[in-house]
């Protein structure tokens, strides 16, 4: 068995603990998480969450889980905008560099983390899963939505798939690409 198949047999018990769910033993810490993977294991990644997803609520009956795909939503946010066409057709005028550019504001986490907020629709549920990191990079960053989502997710656990590697200290996109430090995150499983 893999050390990623491993890690990914353990996320089920993790994600219905009691101790994640209630937020326990965080010491006053927000309940974010980050499940890191290498990213070449996308596609095993992504069954394991339609997996959990289909299990989550077997294991614990009554839990409501919000799967967020951070590509998917940004997309949807760029359409409900009428932005989507536009820098689709910016992208091949002027290429990816201006384009870019252009979408740096309206794609900022400031920006992002009330589209977040409704489409989670966070009293409404217990668990909220995020994945779609890779996608969605370089038009999202990580560490910048992660430090806007702390005042709208209240008291609730937020589980983020990486593909990379977090250490605690910091996030690394793909294993390479080094984010600002982010350390207010746990990992999800060791």
């Amino acid at each position: 068995m893999s050390a990623l198949t491993d890690r990914l047999n353990k996320v089920l018990d993790r994600l219905t603990s009691d101790e994640l769910l209630s937020g326990k033993g965080l010491g006053n810490e927000i309940g974010f998480y980050i499940f890191d993977y290498p990213p070449e294991d996308e596609l095993l990644v992504r069954e394991h969450i339609a997996f959990l997803l289909e299990q989550l609520p077997k294991k614990r009956p009554g839990i409501r889980v919000k799967h967020v795909n951070l590509f998917e939503m940004v997309l949807a946010h760029l359409e409900e905008r009428k932005l989507l066409d536009k820098a689709l057709e910016q992208a091949r005028k002027k290429g990816d560099e201006f384009l870019l550019k252009a979408l740096e504001k309206p794609l900022h986490g400031t920006k992002l983390a009330p589209v977040f907020e409704k489409v989670c629709d966070i009293p409404n549920h217990d668990l909220f899963l995020v994945s779609g990191v890779g996608s969605v990079y370089p038009l999202l960053r990580t560490h910048t939505m992660l430090n806007n989502l702390h005042h709208v997710m209240q008291d609730k656990p937020l589980v983020m798939f990486f593909p990379g590697r977090y250490g605690g200290q910091s996030l690394r996109l793909f294993g390479k690409l080094k984010d600002d430090n982010y350390y207010r995150a746990f990992k999800l499983v060791a």
